[in-house]
């Protein structure tokens, strides 16, 4: 959510910025948060004034009453009783005309930073850099449910007679092994100095409209019923809501941690033959990083949180491109975005493994997520990023250690995870 302040300032910059975003329609929000926002602070400015009133009379009336001014003092105090109906009615003007600002507010796109590439949709994001050698051999690759049936390690069927479309049973060394790769990663990223943290895997719906828009939230998040709980899409959700409504200390800042969960995902509008299988599912598991920072110091951590993903994959032996996301493609509250995307042999094409985000303020604008430093008050600003996010990540992981006996090499840094396995048979 933007600064009202700001916004109010610059109009024209907000207007653009919703063009760049190809959503004109929400246009029009900006001309009636202004109004909405004149008509506010006349209120306020007409309330203030009479609670200034009030203060002055009631001093006055206490003379009169003093003074034995009986009558006096009663006509004063109707001129109260008169006021404080009009003061009453201001005071419920002004919530009303919040709760318009607010609704308008949150549905306006956060500004977008100025190096993102300007386009519709992600058909026109942006390639930045390939680490590795892609590689296809010489031999089929099998569509991967087909390799984790081949070790008995998927039963797709039973989870359908279970639950339905969208989720699956693992079993065996294919089980063994998404456990080990969110093993891996969770030590991989303590070890660049990030606190592990297990979240709550439900969240509460203030906490959902902080992290995330209203966009977003009907296409993915599943809700309880009967209650104020919703399952959480990813730990990115929880794990920043654990700072609402919080005064942090400039000085312990930045915070960052590497959270482990189960994840729910409705996945409205999943379709097509590469949406089969384990790429698009109701229930994953998922290792992320969280940062909150200094606003400064965003920047840098956007480049280190991306590279870690790439780092990761690359230890794995899996190749893997960099994408910019475009102005169309990023979500609401997203100042910046970038994907990393990983190499898949039978498809002869990369396809995305994680997600970059830097939010700027927008969430903590939302959640109150404050910071006092040496020259004020302000708020902080969020990152988020993959780890990595097995099942998906296995697909990858399968294609690109598969050999032509149809055994799948372990990489040296997985081994200990895997008992000390070379190859799975």
């Amino acid at each position: 959510m933007l600064d009202i302040k700001f916004l109010r300032e610059n109009p024209d910059v907000v207007k653009e910025n919703i063009r760049k975003k190809f959503q004109d329609s929400k246009l029009v929000l900006v001309d009636e948060v202004i109004e909405l926002d004149r008509k506010s602070r006349a209120a306020q400015q007409e309330a203030d004034a009479l609670r200034a009133n009030r203060n002055k009379f009631s001093k006055q009336i206490g003379a009169l009453m003093a003074q034995g001014k009986k009558e006096e003092a009663q006509e004063m105090k109707k001129k109260v009783t008169e006021q404080a109906d009009t003061l009453q009615k201001l005071q419920e003007e002004e919530v009303k005309l919040q709760e318009e600002i607010t609704k308008r507010m949150m549905v306006i796109p956060n500004i977008i930073d100025p190096s993102v590439p300007v386009g519709r949709d992600d058909s026109e994001n942006v390639e930045i850099e390939r680490f590795g050698e892609p590689v296809v051999p010489d031999f089929e690759v099998p569509y991967h449910t087909e390799i984790m049936e081949k070790f008995s390690g998927i039963d797709l069927d039973s989870a359908r007679s279970v639950a339905g479309n969208g989720f699956y049973y693992l079993m065996g060394d294919i089980a063994r092994l998404h456990s080990a790769v969110i093993s891996y990663a969770r030590d991989f990223m303590i070890d660049r100095g990030f606190t592990y943290c297990v979240p709550p895997f439900m969240i509460r719906s203030n906490v959902v409209t902080g992290v995330m828009s209203f966009a977003e939230m009907d296409a993915m998040m599943y809700k309880i019923e009967g209650e104020d709980l919703y399952l959480i899409g990813t730990s990115e959700h929880s794990m920043i809501g654990k700072f609402i409504d919080t005064m942090n200390k400039e000085e312990d800042l930045p915070y960052t941690y590497t959270s482990y969960s189960p994840c729910f995902r409705k996945e409205k509008g999943a379709h097509g033959i590469e949406e089969r299988g384990v790429y698009r599912i109701h229930q994953f598991e998922k290792q992320e990083m969280i940062v909150v920072c200094k606003p400064e110091d965003s920047r840098i951590w956007f480049d280190k949180l991306w590279k870690n993903t790439v780092d990761l994959f690359r230890s794995l032996d899996i190749p893997v491109r960099t994408l910019e996301c475009c102005s169309g493609d990023l979500a609401d509250l997203k100042v910046k975005s970038i994907d990393v995307e990983a190499w898949s042999p039978r498809q002869k094409k990369y396809f995305e493994v994680g997600s970059c985000s830097n939010l700027g303020d927008a969430q903590a604008r939302r959640l109150k997520i404050r910071v006092k430093g040496k020259n004020g008050k302000y708020f902080a600003h969020t990152l988020n990023n993959t780890v990595v996010a097995p099942p998906r990540m296995l697909i990858a992981f399968l294609e690109n250690n598969l050999n032509a006996d149809g055994s799948v090499s372990i990489p040296a840094a997985l081994r200990p995870y895997m008992g000390g396995k070379e190859f799975i048979k």
